[in-house]
């Protein structure tokens, strides 16, 4: 018998201007699973968190990674999972993606790393596809290698990690609001206008080149997104007016995570990004809207075992 346990960060899709294909892994937030092998052939998942989780395994998102794993490997094995730690579903700040990573790397490392780190990715965007219907990997990747990661292509997988510049850190707020991925998806424009598309590449374009010569005002000017934003900020109230508030408290941006509701302010200073979550907490409590504010830093580290056994 063999025992891994794993830690897989949280993580913030897009970056304003980079829709499925920018992400970056955050510090300190993410989840913990220990995974079991042993002989014989089957897969159990035990939750050990107070957070709700399906109880059914074939939805969860742990499953397919695993069951994916094994196929590639050509190997058979009783795989016993326990989800030690967890992020909240729903957070914005990629819950199905660190179990997805988690259970993808720890797989790996049982068996000596079979798989290289883009094949990992590969496996935990099988539980990203079962959480949203796609196979996107701007929360998984980053999940997987930590830093901030550029999707250039998806068929195949190339990725392209970018070492975070300086100190990074984000204010980011979960307000208990409850919007979908699908919504977010549904509500956005079938077609984009040329001149919207142009704005948009010269954005993705900036922020890459902000990011590898650390030029912090570029990355800050980039970071807006003209094709999501517009659309999904109407599931946030009050998004423009907070917005205003946190760049003049010196934050580089603020945009939406992912889907939503989150928002996350990225800023280059822990004391402005200390600023901006406040100012994120007051505005929510205002409207009488409950939420969580996290201020951690951009992390380098993705995936990590924090202890092994055999």
């Amino acid at each position: 018998m063999r025992k891994v346990r794993v830690f897989a960060p949280a993580s913030i899709a897009n970056m304003g201007c980079g829709f499925d294909i920018i992400g970056l892994a955050l510090d300190e937030v993410g989840d913990i699973i220990e995974i079991v092998q042993s002989e014989g052939d089957g897969l159990t998942i035990t939750n050990k968190t107070d957070v709700p989780l399906p109880d059914d395994i074939e939805k969860n998102v742990i499953t397919p990674v695993v069951r994916t794993f094994l196929k590639r490997i050509g190997k058979k094995a009783q795989i016993d999972v326990t989800i030690c730690e967890k992020i909240y579903p729903g957070s914005g700040i990629g819950s199905s993606a660190a179990s997805s990573a988690a259970a993808a790397y720890g797989m790996n490392e049982l068996y000596g790393c079979p798989l290289t780190e883009e094949e990992v990715v590969e496996v935990a965007m099988e539980g990203e596809n079962l959480a949203s219907g796609g196979y996107h990997a701007d929360n998984a990747a980053p999940a997987v290698m930590g830093g901030i990661i550029l999707i250039r292509g998806y068929e195949p997988l190339d990725v392209v990690k970018i070492s975070v510049p300086g100190n990074f850190y984000c204010a980011v707020i979960h307000p208990r609001i409850v919007v979908t991925t699908k919504e977010a998806r549904e509500i956005l424009p079938k077609q984009v206008p040329l001149h919207t598309a142009i704005t948009q590449w010269g954005n993705v374009g900036g922020l890459v080149a902000g990011l590898f010569t650390s030029d912090i005002e570029l990355v800050g000017r980039s970071m807006k997104d003209v094709i999501a934003e517009p659309y999904r900020k109407q599931f946030i109230p009050g998004f423009d007016e907070l917005r205003e508030k946190v760049l003049a408290a010196g934050a580089l941006a603020m945009n939406i995570s992912g889907s939503g509701p989150s928002v996350f302010a990225l800023c280059n200073h822990k004391d402005k990004a200390d600023a901006a979550g406040k100012i994120m907490g007051e505005h929510f409590d205002a409207l009488g809207i409950k939420n969580e504010v996290y201020v951690v830093k951009v992390s380098n580290k993705g995936a990590k075992l924090t202890r092994v056994s055999i």
